[in-house]
């Protein structure tokens, strides 16, 4: 399955959505675009976190090019902090849309502890295989390091925790490096995190997931956007695509108008 905004905008530039005024005309244009309460009730709760977003960008200060001049040194600054923001709406969408699940529980930690000896394994071991047959006791702490999301399924009884990019570009070599740690890291502990909080996970492993398809770190580490409805048994793309496409019609607006 292809992301839903391509579609849609794919679909705009041949000519087959007319006379669209709003988000709700381009969503509905679309075959295989969901609907029904659920989706209704869920766009509903993110909504205000958009208008939120939109708000503070259009209240951005910016400082004037002398060759851009102020209409394009404005869109400009507001482009750029979008990007940024967009990440952390892109989290939300996610995270609200799996809450939507009846069978996932779903929050995020905000200091989850990597142990010296989990530093101590990894830097013995600089195989991502080995790496990830590594179970260690949660508790000690050497540093603490946020989780966007963490996925209990109670179904299958798998515990896994996300880490959630916007994925349209690469990281240097110094960067990748980072990252691949603290999810190798995380994967040791995460199991023993979860006996912690009462779960007893059969299976525990950390993710990243980078939503737009420029992968950073490969696999198994990473998933992309369109890997998500399969990986969560559960229909998420579409849900996170109309948020999406209601953020850029927003932002094109304040950047066109003002």
């Amino acid at each position: 399955m292809s992301i839903q905004g391509t579609r849609i905008e794919r679909r705009i530039l041949e000519g087959e959505v007319h006379s669209v005024s709003s988000w709700a005309d381009i969503a509905n244009s679309c075959s295989d675009s969901p609907a029904g309460d659920a989706l209704d009730a869920y766009f509903e709760r993110v909504r205000p976190i958009v208008d939120d977003t939109i708000d503070k960008l259009s209240q951005s200060t910016f400082r004037q090019d002398p060759i851009a001049g102020r209409k394009y040194s404005r869109a400009t600054s507001i482009i750029s902090s979008a990007y940024k923001r967009h990440g952390q709406l892109l989290g939300t969408a996610i995270i609200e849309r799996l809450h939507d699940s009846e069978r996932l529980s779903v929050w995020e930690e905000e200091a989850f502890k990597l142990s010296h000896e989990s530093l101590k394994q990894l830097q013995v071991h600089d195989r991502i295989e080995k790496c990830l047959k590594i179970s260690l006791p949660y508790g000690d702490e050497e540093r603490a390091i946020p989780l966007d999301c963490v996925v209990f399924d109670r179904d299958s009884k798998t515990l896994r925790s996300y880490n959630i990019k916007r994925g349209n570009g690469s990281y240097d070599a110094g960067k990748k490096r980072i990252i691949t740690g603290e999810l190798l890291r995380t994967n040791m502990l995460l199991k023993s995190y979860g006996e912690t909080l009462g779960l007893d996970p059969d299976f525990a492993e950390a993710k990243i997931v980078f939503y737009y398809g420029v992968r950073s770190i490969p696999k198994p580490l990473s998933l992309v956007g369109e890997d998500l409805n399969d990986h969560f048994e559960f229909s998420v793309v579409d849900a996170v695509e109309r948020v999406n496409l209601y953020f850029q019609e927003r932002l094109y607006d304040i950047i066109e108008h003002g």
